[in-house]
């Protein structure tokens, strides 16, 4: 019953000490997902470091640095499984400098779970990442008001935090937003339902993620085929054969379908679809497939097959929603390499448009730097034309990362607006 349940793939995100890394060891305590000999582990480094029971943090804070300094500094990825549904947590650190980080675990991601201290309400990190959330289209956003406890579980208090976080998330795009009074420490509302809470009437949080509808990201309209490899065997059985491989961005392909072959703008039918020994009739997002067509065309790894009345926008120069996510701020006209699909060519950033001002998420037009951390529409300009779609209607062929020649470090990612 379990192999054929749903994923549910889930981010935390908060500021520092909201106490994300509790919630998630909560999660896996309650659910009884914790092996044995990790619990023992935990419990015995709980004990040497004076805590009087089990720390439920240094379940998620997996690397050596993050439980000597108990915080987290590194996305740490879990998998649980309840009867209902399997998941996939992403935990993302609540400290500024690693706001980077929360774009890197938030980018697959079908829900976001948000903290809020209870004694500190809502703070520039949760505007922060709950802009992100949106920039990023998660459908799903639960904001967790946490350490309940520690204001004498006030309903009074919730419903402030509930009232402010509205009134700023009403500027941003977020289709659903639950809010869930808890408290990590404790467990009130995360598995089991708070007794000293009787006036929240709405589930604890592991039901509202067993329940959660999700629905799927990929665009099954717009048929995408970025090419990764062309396959040329050399054996003599299949010396005639020429394979374009790679993973399908987008939409549906069937043997006899016309198709267009961009940049180039030539078009055939498909002739074969492999998927490994498999032949098939069809295939569809997000397989991994092989294609032959009916005539010999110059195809190469970058290029895109699609259908002739439905094409991609061809580029070379487009505004995106930038995160910049190195530690060196942006220089002017430097030269980097854009990763957009399986394409690769050299781009530059022409013009800063605006970026965020994440308190009050007002546009600011002078003396723009991207710095770490920095949000900002820019112009991109690209050596060569490339494919693309807007984000919010195909997230493969609407992302772009920027990469530094010099160091090959990723630093930025993009979405096409």
């Amino acid at each position: 019953m379990i192999d054929n349940n749903q994923l549910l793939r889930f981010t935390t995100a908060g500021s520092v000490d909201d106490g994300k890394s509790t919630l998630i060891g909560r999660l896996l305590y309650d659910s009884k997902s914790i092996f044995e000999d990790q619990l023992a582990s935990v419990t015995a480094t709980s004990l040497k470091k004076g805590h009087e029971g089990v720390d439920l943090a240094m379940f998620t804070d997996g690397l050596r640095d993050e439980r000597e300094q108990g915080i987290t500094i590194d996305v740490a990825y879990r998998y649980f499984t309840t009867p209902k549904r399997k998941f996939i947590i992403a935990d993302t650190p609540g400290h500024i400098q690693y706001t980077r980080n929360m774009v890197t675990g938030a980018s697959t991601a079908n829900a976001a779970i948000i903290l809020i201290d209870a004694r500190h309400g809502v703070v520039e990190q949760t505007k922060r990442h709950a802009y992100i959330a949106s920039l990023l289209q998660i459908p799903h956003i639960i904001v967790c008001i946490n350490k309940m406890d520690l204001v004498d579980f006030s309903e009074a208090v919730y419903y402030e935090i509930l009232s402010h976080f509205e009134e700023f998330a009403s500027k941003l795009y977020i289709k659903d937003v639950r809010f869930i009074p808890i408290s990590a420490l404790l467990g009130d509302n995360v598995v089991n339902r708070s007794e000293q809470m009787p006036w929240y009437q709405g589930a604890p949080l592991l039901d509202v993620l067993e329940t959660l509808h999700i629905s799927s990201d990929i665009n099954k309209i717009d048929a995408r085929f970025p090419v990764q490899t062309v396959l040329r065997p050399q054996s003599a059985q299949h010396r005639d054969y020429r394979g374009y491989a790679g993973r399908i961005a987008s939409g549906i392909y069937r043997v006899g379908d016309e198709v267009m072959v961009l940049p180039s703008g030539f078009s055939s039918t498909i002739a074969s679809i492999n998927c490994g020994f498999d032949e098939l009739e069809e295939a569809f997002a997000p397989m991994s497939v092989a294609m032959t067509l009916s005539d010999d065309i110059d195809i190469s790894r970058g290029d895109m097959i699609v259908k002739p009345n439905n094409q991609p926008e061809m580029q070379q120069e487009f505004d995106v929603m930038l995160c910049w996510l190195h530690h060196a701020p942006a220089k002017p006209r430097t030269k980097y390499v854009i990763q957009h699909t399986s394409n690769e060519q050299k781009a530059m950033i022409k013009q800063v448009v605006y970026k965020i001002n994440i308190n009050n998420y007002q546009r600011i037009t002078d003396n723009i730097e991207l710095e770490m951390n920095t949000i900002a529409r820019v112009t991109l300009k690209c050596s060569q034309r490339l494919m693309i779609d807007d984000y919010k209607t195909n997230r493969i062929t609407g992302s772009i990362i920027l990469i530094d020649e010099a160091t090959n470090e990723t630093v930025a990612a993009g979405m096409v607006v």
